[in-house]
């Protein structure tokens, strides 16, 4: 039998064992969380298309040369990635413009913000109809995106082309609503920006994001009637949360997305029709 003093002995050593396996345990779960610190492993949402293959070349960028390793996230639409951002599924999105972000801010009460501006992808009126936007007809259908700051941009488009006058400072608010002046009564039809290379057969005009275009083979430079310039003031921006823009990682992934390789590779996947902003 056992005598009470080697009882305990074995007692007190057993619970030394729990100690230390504990103090080991808690020791490699601070070193995991040192290491994923001084990885700055992210994940990041961009739209599924010509952005992700720019958004893979960040992904080198900032993993060479700031550390930080990109999971990236694609979307098929434009709502879902601010959606994304707001319940953590993803720390930031690099897809979309200053005034869109503004106004999915001002109508789902996100807290985010920009940590810098990427490309500007110009807008488009493309048609398989007509090959001059003076040919435009009577009546004509012109399809728009229908999100409020896309449509915005689009009708700017079509009344610097002389199609629609809006009304006197509407700005990059307007919608169909503020057309006061039609003079050729043309048919403006809402439709989803990504569905808008889907219905060019069916309409005279569509007025398509390069992103879209991209994905359909258009070129604004090359196929469109007619095509925003560099002085447009939607250049993309990179977001984030609002308690996340101060952080050390925004300023490294903002750097890694305004690298030359990332002009470069942007400039041959849209064939000179992505502007850097930061320029």
């Amino acid at each position: 039998m056992l005598s009470i003093n080697s009882f305990l002995r074995q007692i007190i050593s057993f619970f030394a064992l729990l100690l230390l396996l504990q103090v080991l345990s808690n020791c490699t779960e601070s070193s995991k969380k040192k290491e994923k610190v001084e990885i700055n492993e992210l994940t990041i949402g961009t739209i599924a298309g010509p952005e992700t293959d720019i958004m893979e070349v960040i992904k080198e960028v900032a993993l060479e040369e700031h550390g930080i390793k990109l999971n990236i996230i694609t979307f098929n639409d434009f709502m879902t990635p601010n959606i994304a951002l707001e319940d953590g599924s993803i720390d930031a999105n690099a897809y979309q413009h200053l005034p869109y972000l503004q106004d999915a801010m001002n109508a789902r009460g996100f807290k985010f913000a920009s940590i810098g501006q990427t490309f500007i992808y110009p807008v488009a009126g493309y048609s398989k109809k007509l090959t001059r936007s003076d040919e435009v007809a009577e009546k004509a259908k012109i399809a728009i995106p229908n999100d409020p700051t896309n449509e915005g941009r689009a009708l700017l488009l079509l009344e610097k082309q002389g199609l629609i006058k809006l009304k006197e400072g509407v700005g990059l608010t307007a919608l169909p609503a503020d057309i006061v002046d039609n003079p050729k009564n043309l048919e403006i039809i809402e439709i989803e920006a990504a569905q808008l290379p889907r219905v060019l057969e069916d309409v005279d005009i569509a007025v398509i994001n390069t992103v879209f275009a991209a994905n359909a083979d258009l070129n604004p430079s090359k196929d469109s009637l007619f095509a925003e310039g560099s002085e447009s003031p939607y250049a993309n921006i990179i977001a984030v949360r609002e308690e996340d823009k101060n952080k050390d990682w925004t300023l490294k992934l903002l750097q890694a997305a305004n690298n030359p390789k990332v002009a470069a590779a942007a400039a041959k996947v849209f064939s000179g029709n992505a502007i850097p902003a930061w320029n």
